[in-house]
């Protein structure tokens, strides 16, 4: 029974990551808007000398940044400059990433779900559906942390000039270049945030959609069909997005950071990266790429929820065949 629960949700999720890596793509691009060296306000040295003195000294004004675009304008951009296929850039990742990250948090929280919940009423308390979550998405998390950078990379290839592209073929491609450039290390860069988001999305997302799905049985709302769990998985999905794109923002750019030989990374860490973010584009900035995170989470949730419970039906139903 166990073993039955990694599959199904194996299944749902890569079914719904690789119908909704575009909108993924676009946050990813959305969230690193921004970045780089004229997103950071040059100092003016302690020592400098006013603009009035006998030299004369002029400094340039800071470059302003770059204007901010929208969802719609950076999905048209892509297919503009690379072509349709472009926004599929990096599937592959997407694939191996469900394979280890999902298939493991969803398999974990299957079995702790059976394990904790009462028999006599059939329910699960909402916070021990939240530790479950906490507990299986950390451990998915690190099981998949290598597909993740190389499916943000992979995702964030395309708004590098052409010259400073990393080129990967695939993501087994991805993972052995990595590897061999950076070291075995680069492959968990980033792996605290990457915990961190897994563990909240997983408790806000199953925990959510549990929760949702339980209240509008037990009122009556509605029947166990596609209605209530479109319902359960879309309220699943708005929640998990609010809880969890700070976190996500600050895990794509380190990521995402070009480190080169014999020059300091542009962050030191996290915290390192979430200050600089917040000091040179403000608070609001934990949140770029929000709107499409809801408009890929609401759908990813939905697609893997509504295809885990017909999963679930399916092979219910061979059992008793």
């Amino acid at each position: 029974m166990g073993l039955k629960g990694f599959v199904e949700g194996g299944i749902a999720s890569i079914v719904a990551g690789c119908s909704t890596h575009p909108l993924d793509l676009i946050k990813v691009r959305m969230q690193l808007q921004g970045e780089g060296p004229s997103a950071v306000q040059p100092l003016r040295p302690a020592m400098a000398f006013p603009a009035s003195s006998a030299h004369n000294i002029h400094l340039p004004p800071p470059p302003p940044p770059p204007p901010r675009v929208g969802p719609i304008s950076v999905g048209i951009r892509i297919i503009q400059q690379d072509g349709a296929a472009a926004l599929f850039s990096g599937v592959s990742a997407t694939v191996l990433r469900q394979t280890l990250y999902s298939t493991t948090r969803m398999g974990l929280y299957d079995i702790l779900k059976k394990k904790w919940t009462d028999p006599t009423t059939n329910n699960m308390p909402l916070t021990r559906k939240i530790v479950a979550g906490l507990i299986a998405g950390g451990i998915g998390a690190a099981v998949g942390n290598p597909a993740d950078v190389a499916m943000v990379r992979m995702q964030a290839d395309g708004r590098l000039p052409a010259a400073q592209r990393r080129n990967y073929k695939s993501v087994v491609d991805a993972i052995s270049q990595m590897t061999k450039n950076e070291g075995v290390t680069s492959l968990w860069r980033g792996s605290s945030l990457t915990v961190n988001r897994a563990m909240l999305v997983t408790a806000s997302q199953l925990a959510s959609y549990d929760q949702v799905k339980e209240m509008i049985l037990e009122k009556g709302l509605m029947k166990d069909g596609l209605g209530t769990h479109v319902t359960a998985s879309f309220t699943a999905g708005f929640v998990a997005a609010v809880a969890s794109n700070p976190v996500d923002v600050i895990k794509t750019r380190v990521m995402n950071m070009k480190v080169e030989a014999g020059k300091a990374p542009p962050y030191s860490g996290a915290l390192d990266c979430a200050m600089k973010t917040i000091k040179a584009e403000g608070p609001m900035a934990l949140y770029k790429g929000f709107i499409p995170t809801i408009s890929r989470q609401g759908p990813f949730t939905v697609v893997l929820f509504v295809t885990l419970e017909q999963v679930r039906k399916l092979l219910k139903d061979s059992e008793t065949s």
